[in-house]
């Protein structure tokens, strides 16, 4: 007997269709046009092509003194600053304890980072802790400019849009530490390139700095061969390394951000496909979860055989990227290098390869060697484009190579109030330090430090921690207060 749809059909067409289009179409309007989330950020198309650097803009006190795409979408960056509040109670937490006593009062701090609804709670607690702040962006596609107009409107001087030339990216950077009647004497560093930028350019600034504060590994590499070069006048915070930024921000951040930058732009689905995943480290550990629970085939590189066997551990292959260059559906490079991904291993890609990056620098594929004359380039979405070679292949490359999560996408709110609370107190052990006890080298963040960033977000958990009784503290040679961890580990 055949299934009869006749019925079906009488009742779906005595529905008003022009009603239900016009509906359907208001509520789509509604949408583009009031929601400013940070997808609308990433999405953004700019109806005017007029380069932030070449507008006058003043926010609504007169003040001019930021650079920012439209200081009008101010009111839509303060409601994703005080949503991003909502996650980060650490931090809210942290400005209420600390606001009496103003821990930085006479710090004035340049900072270069991702400038998100997340770091702007950030930078607005470290004003309300006493600090005045200069501030632009360590990356080029990160910055949601709707925050950072919100940014400028309630005084900080900001300097940064999404979509910056690298030109612009050094104009803005350089706005920020070559200032009249202004000089910075604490550093809040991801990546390097502020840092890098005041060392060679302002020497005599750089010398009066009293701290710097570096989040990312590559930032921290630089900051290393500074000091062992005997060059570096400053004490420096590792902050990448501390226990808050690696097993939190770099292992679950990157679990949830990756698939999420990664589905935005592509659409691709995961199951069945085969990833290889280069770098095995906390980030590379949480990229590698999450495309496993979605059923993809994961493939593994790795120089260190402590890595490696953790990836044999966990359930991976570890290849070498030659080895499976040809098969694979996805490339995502975690190291922290340079060139890991080569024009040849480009060139022996299968058709509609995805390539991505999510460390910090550009520099883990070899985009540059794409740009030739025998190659053609297009734009199909905002951060996607399609390389094509003269046989009709095409490699799908996003971000350029420059960090996908957060040029691409969002990152969870909580987890970086985590790694902001551990920069506010990076800074405030820092600037506050009595002379001798930090000298000119890099330093991890203490233990101790790292424990109270983690109990001040164990309430959103409703979590309660259990005391060691005054025997068992003996018995294991701790105090009952901690730090409960080693300083290397």
């Amino acid at each position: 007997q055949q299934i009869q749809f006749a019925d079906d059909m009488q009742e779906f067409t005595k529905f008003p269709t022009k009603m239900g289009r016009r509906s359907l179409s208001r509520s789509i309007s509604q949408s583009s046009t009031d929601s400013y989330s940070s997808a609308a950020s990433y999405t953004d198309s700019s109806d005017d092509e007029v380069s932030p650097r070449e507008k006058q803009q003043t926010n609504s006190k007169g003040s001019s003194n930021f650079c920012v795409k439209n200081i009008k979408q101010a009111e839509f960056g303060r409601r994703e600053i005080e949503i991003a509040e909502q996650d980060m109670s650490a931090l809210i937490s942290l400005r209420k304890r600390a606001q009496g006593e103003k821990p930085l009062a006479g710090a004035k701090i340049v900072g270069c980072t991702h400038i998100t609804a997340q770091t702007a709670v950030l930078i607005e607690t470290l004003c309300a802790l006493g600090a005045q702040c200069r501030w632009s962006a360590c990356n080029i596609y990160s910055t949601q400019n709707e925050v950072a107009a919100a940014l400028a409107e309630a005084g900080v001087a900001v300097f940064a849009w999404k979509g910056e030339s690298e030109d612009d990216f050094w104009w803005c950077i350089d706005r920020c530490v070559n200032v009249d009647g202004w000089q910075a004497n604490m550093i809040l560093d991801d990546g390097g390139d502020l840092t890098h930028w005041v060392y060679k350019k302002y020497p005599n600034v750089f010398k009066k700095i009293r701290g710097i504060v570096e989040e990312s590994v590559t930032g921290v590499h630089r900051l290393y061969q500074l000091s062992k070069a005997g060059k570096l006048c400053v004490p420096a915070m590792n902050v990448n390394d501390s226990v808050t930024k690696q097993k939190f921000d770099n292992l679950y951040c990157c679990r949830e951000s990756i698939l999420d930058g990664l589905k935005r732009t592509t659409d691709v689905m995961f199951g069945g496909k085969q990833v290889v995943v280069c770098g095995y480290g906390e980030v590379g550990k949480g990229c590698c979860a999450a495309l496993k629970a979605l059923g993809a085939i994961v493939y593994v590189t790795e120089i260190d055989p402590i890595c490696a066997l953790q990836a044999c551990m966990d359930g991976f292959r570890v290849v070498k990227l030659s080895e499976v260059i040809r098969q694979v559906d996805v490339v995502i490079t975690c190291t922290g290098n340079k060139n890991v991904v080569t024009r040849e291993h480009l060139d022996r890609m299968k058709n509609s390869c995805i390539v991505c990056n999510m460390g910090h620098s550009n520099t883990e594929i070899d985009v540059t060697s794409l740009r030739t004359p025998e190659l053609t380039w297009e734009r199909v979405r905002s951060q996607v484009d399609h390389v094509i070679w003269p046989d009709g292949k095409r490699v799908v490359l996003l971000a350029e190579g420059r960090l996908l999560n957060l040029s691409c996408s969002t990152v969870p709110t909580f987890v970086l109030s985590i790694t902001a609370t551990t920069q506010a107190l990076a800074l405030i052990e820092l600037y506050n330090a009595p002379e001798g006890r930090y000298k000119q080298d890099v330093y991890l963040l203490p233990k101790k430090m790292d424990e109270y960033v983690a109990s001040l977000h164990l309430p959103s958990f409703d979590a309660h921690l259990t005391e060691l009784t005054d025997d068992q503290a003996k018995y294991l040679g701790l105090n009952k207060n901690g730090p409960f961890k080693p300083n290397y580990y």
